[in-house]
């Protein structure tokens, strides 16, 4: 994918992010957002649009700009929220399974195209961005549960539900870091070697 792409990629899925949760916040009385705690999730599911931006100017603002990356960390939020707009989580019983497992392909799979621009080894950031993964699936698990506690009874969060929720998430980031490791680790080294300035970006 061209760099051109991947920006375009990355435009259509803020942009979609950002309508998604403006529907929740706009009509909190749908059904499909009945309990879920919508109003409290939406400033948390904003955060990723700046997490890659921050993480890379911190870094040093190296170019070429990690456009997919940031795309891919985004995309679980998009991804979730749209499963409530669409009402696909009361209509199909194996949305949440589903999206547990491919959100953390799409997420850790993001992480570790970002560790391909650093020196670690392939082993190295398999092993990491899958760690990576399991911390953020416990800490989800985590604040859902205080949700539920806080209030909300939509989420209905059981036994089962939570480690069926462990179980996706992990094996979803191992799947994601090997992807990425597979496809994208040797065209984003060859990226960074390339023609592309690898000055940093100066924040004015």
């Amino acid at each position: 994918m061209s760099i051109a792409s991947e920006k375009r990629v990355l435009l259509a899925v803020r942009v979609a992010l950002v309508v998604a949760i403006a529907i929740t916040v706009v009509f909190p009385n749908w059904e499909q957002f009945a309990g879920k705690g919508m109003a409290f999730r939406a400033p948390f599911y904003l955060l990723p649009l700046v997490i890659v931006p921050f993480v890379w100017r911190r870094l040093g603002g190296h170019q070429p700009y990690p456009y997919l990356v940031d795309a891919l960390v985004i995309s679980p939020f998009l991804l979730d929220t749209l499963g409530n707009v669409l009402n696909f989580y009361n209509n199909y019983e194996r949305t949440d399974d589903v999206l547990h497992f491919f959100n953390w392909v799409l997420l850790i799979g993001g992480v570790t195209l970002g560790l391909a621009r650093t020196n670690i080894g392939k082993l190295n950031a398999w092993t990491l961005g899958w760690g990576l993964g399991g911390l953020a699936i416990i800490w989800w698990e985590v604040a859902e549960f205080l949700v539920q506690k806080a209030g909300t009874a939509g989420l209905s969060l059981t036994y089962e539900d939570t480690v069926g929720d462990l179980v996706m998430s992990n094996v979803g980031g191992a799947v994601g870091a090997a992807l990425a490791i597979k496809f994208g680790w040797q065209r984003t080294k060859e990226r960074q070697a390339s023609g592309y300035s690898q000055e940093p970006v100066r924040a004015a």
